[in-house]
């Protein structure tokens, strides 16, 4: 089991990266991911991330949680991870936002040499195959089908409307020359042909189209990674146990990538004795190489929600109403793409600024046609709509460490949410724009009773509130960040410092959290890094995709694991008179 690069985490980092590192038939490349194929209905059903989100049962979820956080009344927060090819592109809401392009140039002015955002602008095009074309800010040929909303709901206009009616101008184009603004957000969704409606998770772009035309490609799932090999400290391999509970190490040439995420690289690395010699020294791990930054720097976008029941059904429902609606959309979904399945729930959103002197949005709001509380995981009857803030741009930092030396156990995660006053501050007056809105006239016709929060009306009021119910809306970042200091874990070319042929590649390497949602930077990233790794490549891709699989390297057992998913019932069935 000799490779190349093995990658480790088949996430929207590792599937865009073992996808383009394979793209050279003269390497060989080797993606190790620890849950499925990521090729399932639930998947593929945009709607049905409802079913995967709660984690009950952990469908394609790891379904962390946190520690108990100080800042929210005790409670621990909850941490959906996707647990699939795709990683987390296969249960998000889709949303497709690159952050504001002063994040990037501050990634730049902090040391992370060709970061800005002119330099990470052609890997965010290269990526796209945007539905309204080509432009200076868009690519339209790239495998990331980024598309238009199937169905969106006339409720998530009239939000638009609401946002005007408090102030806030129409954008129908947060990636574009302003971010600042309200309107529909674009999704990453197949918007033509079979696939019309199916999401287009990382996996679904970049790997499934290639992953039985590449005979030098290799994909283990149910496979987990137990640690990194180290030689002098120089990576040559990765040890992993696979679904039988067999283990054996996969041998790298050239380079190992993790592309775990935000809670699984930094997990990685420490498990490998690369970290904090004294978070080792706790759980009896011998210190291979000291890099104190492996699991610091935690950020996330604290969240918050204001839901209102409605009597419109023309939005999602609990009932018999809602189920019979259901059913009719299943059958429209199948058979066209569009309707209530295709929805992302999050279909209408804005950026806004908590003051108008500032340079760029530090607020983002996500309008959902459903009642979301608890991460789906509490169920309203009836109908209703939503709306979430958060704050862009923390002043708090968590940390990622070790709750054992176990490689299955989940990973000990503190994101101190709302430790720094400010944030506080922030999401409070954040709160306080978003129930203007959601009060405006454009939204009288479909509220009922606000939920929760009716009766609260200070602001020490709207602070209890907040303590009891906001989380996590999905985006760590920052645990190997990107740098030059004594906390940085990788440099600009995301190498890990002292460690030779070692990278890392995901969410965890940014330096500082993206004004935004956070799928599409990641995949920028691995882009960038499939060039760094590469090299140039002259051959003709096409012609290399068209060939017929010669036999594998891998055992016959390993082959049915990587090579299954093609031939998974569910995918021929579950679309039939599409």
């Amino acid at each position: 089991m000799e490779f190349d690069y093995v990658i480790v985490g088949g996430g929207s980092g590792g599937t865009t990266l073992a996808s383009r590192l394979s793209e050279d038939p003269a390497v060989k490349v080797c993606l190790v991911e620890a849950g499925g194929d990521g090729r399932g209905i639930l998947v593929r059903a945009p709607a049905a991330t409802v079913a995967m989100l709660p984690g009950r049962p952990r469908i394609n979820n790891y379904a962390y949680q946190t520690v108990p956080q100080p800042g929210l009344n005790g409670r621990r927060g909850y941490q959906p991870r996707g647990r699939c090819l795709g990683g987390s592109s296969a249960i998000n809401a889709m949303l497709y936002v690159r952050g504001h392009r002063d994040d990037y140039d501050d990634w730049e002015r902090a040391g992370c040499t060709g970061w800005s955002f002119d330099s990470v602008l052609p890997y965010f095009k290269r990526a796209e195959g945007n539905q309204r074309g080509a432009s200076a800010l868009h690519g339209a040929d790239g495998p990331l089908q980024v598309s238009e909303q199937q169905s969106p709901r006339p409720i998530a206009e009239d939000f638009v409307r609401a946002a005007e009616e408090c102030g806030i101008p129409r954008n129908d184009d947060f990636n574009g020359a302003e971010q600042e603004g309200a309107g529909l957000y674009q999704v990453t969704q197949f918007h033509d042909g079979a696939r019309n409606g199916e999401r287009c998770s990382a996996a679904a772009a970049y790997l499934h189209p290639v992953i039985n035309q590449r005979p030098n490609l290799t994909v283990l799932t149910d496979t987990q990674a137990l640690r990194v090999v180290l030689e002098d400290r120089r990576a040559t391999g990765v040890e992993v146990r696979h679904k039988d509970g067999s283990i054996e190490t996969l041998h790298a040439r050239r380079e190992v990538a993790l592309c775990g995420g935000a809670f699984n690289s930094p997990q990685l690395l420490m498990l490998s004795g690369i970290g904090d010699p004294a978070e080792l020294g706790r759980h009896g791990i011998a210190v291979q190489h000291a890099l104190p930054g492996v699991g610091q720097n935690l950020q996330d976008h604290t969240d918050f929600i204001l839901a209102y029941t409605s009597k419109h059904t023309d939005l999602f429902g609990i009932g018999v109403v809602g189920g019979l609606h259901l059913v009719k959309a299943i059958a429209e979904w199948r058979k066209s793409g569009k309707g209530m399945i295709a929805t992302p729930f999050a279909e209408g959103g804005a950026f806004i600024k908590s003051s108008p002197e500032l340079r760029r949005p530090d607020l983002q709001l996500h309008f959902v046609i459903a009642i979301t509380d608890d991460h789906a995981r509490k169920l309203h009857a009836g109908f209703g709509f939503s709306c979430h803030v958060c704050v862009l741009r923390p002043k708090g930092r968590g940390d990622v460490r070790l709750n054992d030396a176990g490689p299955g156990s989940p990973p000990r995660i503190d994101p101190r949410f709302l430790s720094d006053p400010e944030d506080m501050a922030l999401l409070l007056q954040g709160v306080k724009k978003m129930r203007e809105i959601l009060r405006a006239p454009a939204l009288e016709k479909y509220r009922h009773r606000e939920l929760y929060t009716a009766d609260a009306h200070t602001d020490e009021e709207l602070v209890q509130h907040i303590r009891a119910r906001a989380d996590t809306i999905y985006h760590p970042v920052g645990t190997c960040k990107m740098g030059t200091d004594a906390m940085a874990v990788v440099d600009a070319k995301l190498r890990v410092h002292g460690i030779e042929n070692l990278r890392v590649v995901d969410a965890s390497i940014m330096p500082t959290l993206i004004g935004g949602n956070t799928n599409a930077p990641t995949i920028m990233i691995a882009e960038r890094a499939a060039d760094w790794m590469r090299g140039p490549i002259t051959f003709d891709r096409a012609q290399q995709d068209a060939r017929a699989p010669a036999t594998s390297l891998v055992p016959p057992a390993l082959q049915a694991a990587a090579t299954g998913a093609a031939q998974h019932p569910a995918h021929a069935a579950a679309r039939s008179g599409r």
